[in-house]
């Protein structure tokens, strides 16, 4: 919750300096005292609490509540608004309405008829809510949308423009969209160019039969919950030429609102219990933050288990059964997340590995969510992306017919990036049919995912075919950003890798960069001072002195002891290279400085 719409509750915590003679003195106050210490008395109040940032400016440092007992009438307005959910905005409405008249006037309403508590305040909030935490878009980012608006206003700073290299979002840094994806979407959209000769035809037979399935041929229409069906019917034949030939069946294809909004739909349908009978959830450290904040909203046990930075970021089988046997100490782990290609770590697992993984959840009986929206970016020599469902079927009946498998894939990553059309896709293999009964109830009740994602969704899982006039064009875009990727991939690799103090596993796949960086001892003292996290107090430096914007490894997970950085290789090669250059100069200066 960012602090200019927080409830500004009154708390010790702030201001521990208020003594017991302040009591003795306040039975000597005049009338409108009596009013603040009911107020004091509904809230608890030993201090009040610095104002809004936006306000920091308009009350001292410190001020003590006898002081604020003895301000003058006007002024005790203050007070009432302190404890009533103050905002910047109210602040500044407050100190135009305290004239003398209508402020005694509200005072004295609010005397008679008490002080009116928020319905929804911090305290009455869902709980689980305020446990959720995204590192991705979090104070950093924060941060950074500041010192661009600072930048914009003229403010000299170190540097002329703020990098974001936090969030893989592609069309951000600058890849250019696909031109037949955009296309088609354009002819749905807006159906009068299909009359136009400017598009290809091959775009506009798809665009007439994708506005043939929906209602009034329009797009602006509503959908069937799971999604378009002849989407979901592309969606079954893309997945059986991805997996060789192993059948998909289009009645286990949802669709939905990018991958984020189906991994919380499986989610939801797999947290249950109390206490020691509470769904555990095996995530992996590093991970994404979607599944810590998706487990703290839903109130289920985070389970960890780590990755093995030492071999590649590999996933170690006698790691998830230590943390499997751990939790089961105090909980119920009934899910095991798999990211592949990962993310933050950029690792592809090996079909070796993956065959490890589903005999263990077949052997513990756990469900698995496999994340596989990065399958596309694949770079490294001898890494190849393998489907848990391709291998899985690979494996045989004995496992194929039990084992319980939801997969998910996007169209905002891959070379699509198409992040703002939210469209994905989730498969489920093995569901109880009872289940996938609520399943698609669950579903129906967001009612269906935005058309235009579906749509793009579709050109991605039925692109162009050899022969027809888009293809060519077509191929060499997609592979023009592959490459490009897997250029950056390398280079990332390499600059970092020459930066003593810094280390970093070669990036195998995915659009992430996940180096481990040795801080001096001086600088963790001076981060914990701070209230920092080490790693946040490097990257909130590094932002502050060069402008460029990286995720804490603090956000991800990671072992005791360690800290790390999560950056895009998004960028344009040559703003890359500067983003790196200005990185590793800054970490030298900084290791430096408190060394």
């Amino acid at each position: 919750m960012q602090d200019g719409s927080r409830s500004w509750v009154v708390t010790h915590r702030y201001y521990p300096h208020v003594t017991e003679g302040e009591t003795e003195a306040q039975r000597d106050l005049s009338d409108s005292t009596k009013l603040t210490e009911q107020v004091r008395d509904q809230t608890q109040v030993s201090g009040f609490p610095a104002p809004p940032p936006a306000c920091e400016r308009r009350l001292p440092p410190r001020i003590s509540p006898l002081e604020l007992f003895n301000l003058p009438g006007p002024k005790l307005s203050w007070v009432l608004q302190l404890v009533t959910s103050l905002t910047p905005d109210t602040w500044e409405t407050a100190q135009l309405a305290s004239g003398s008249g209508r402020a005694r006037a509200d005072l004295a309403r609010m005397a008679e008829n008490g002080l009116r508590d928020k319905v929804l305040s911090l305290d009455s909030m869902n709980p689980w809510v305020k446990r959720v935490e995204y590192a991705v878009r979090g104070p950093i980012l924060a941060r950074a949308v500041e010192l661009e608006e600072e930048l914009r206003q003229g403010v000299k700073k170190p540097f002329t423009e703020v990098i974001k290299a936090n969030i893989g979002d592609a069309h951000a840094m600058g890849q250019r969209p696909i031109t037949f994806l955009r296309q088609v979407s354009a002819l749905c959209l807006y159906p009068e160019l299909l009359s136009k000769p400017l598009f290809p035809d091959d775009a506009k037979q798809r665009a007439r039969r994708l506005l043939a399935a929906c209602g009034g041929q329009s797009i602006g229409a509503y959908t069937a919950s799971p999604g378009i069906e002849i989407i979901r019917q592309d969606v079954a034949r893309y997945i059986e030429r991805r997996d060789g030939g192993i059948p998909a069946n289009p009645d286990n294809i949802y669709l939905s609102t990018g991958a984020s909004d189906a991994v919380m739909t499986m989610l939801k349908l797999l947290v249950s219990g109390e206490g020691r009978s509470r769904t555990g959830v095996m995530i992996p450290i590093p991970q994404y933050p979607l599944y810590s904040a998706g487990i703290a909203e839903l109130n289920a046990v985070q389970v960890n288990y780590y990755l093995d930075e030492e071999h590649c970021w590999a996933l170690d089988i006698g790691e998830l059964r230590r943390a499997l046997s751990q939790a089961r100490e105090h909980c119920q782990p009934r899910v095991l997340c798999i990211i592949n290609p990962g993310n933050p770590t950029g690792q592809v697992q090996s079909r070796k590995c993956i065959e490890d993984v589903i005999k263990f959840a077949w052997e513990e009986q756990l469900f698995l969510m496999a994340d596989e929206v990065y399958q596309d970016n694949v770079y490294a020599e001898g890494s190849e992306f393998h489907s848990f469902k391709k291998v899985l079927f690979e494996l045989g009946p004995m496992y194929s017919s039990v084992v319980e498998l939801v997969s998910f894939h996007s169209i905002s990553k891959g070379f699509m990036g198409e992040c703002g059309f939210r469209g994905g896709y989730m498969e489920v293999v093995n569901l109880d049919p009872a289940v996938q009964q609520q399943l698609s109830k669950l579903v129906s009740v967001r009612l269906c995912p935005p058309v235009p994602g579906q749509v793009l969704l579709d050109v991605v899982m039925n692109p162009p075919k050899p022969g027809e006039p888009s293809y060519q064009s077509f191929i060499q875009e997609k592979q023009a950003v592959l490459s490009d990727l897997a250029h950056k991939a390398q280079l990332t690799q390499e600059i970092f890798s020459q930066v003593p103090g810094i280390r970093c596993n070669p990036v195998q796949g995915a659009m992430y960069s996940f180096p481990r960086i040795q801080i001096p001892a001086r600088a963790v003292q001076e981060a914990q001072a701070r209230g920092f996290a080490p790693d946040m107090f490097f990257c909130l430096q590094l932002l502050e002195e060069t402008g460029i914007c990286v995720v804490p490894g603090s956000g991800f997970g990671q072992r005791e002891g360690t800290y790390h950085f999560r950056m895009t290789i998004l960028p344009p090669v040559e703003k890359l290279q500067i983003l790196l250059k200005k990185l590793s100069q800054f970490y030298a200066k900084f290791t430096r400085e408190y060394s």
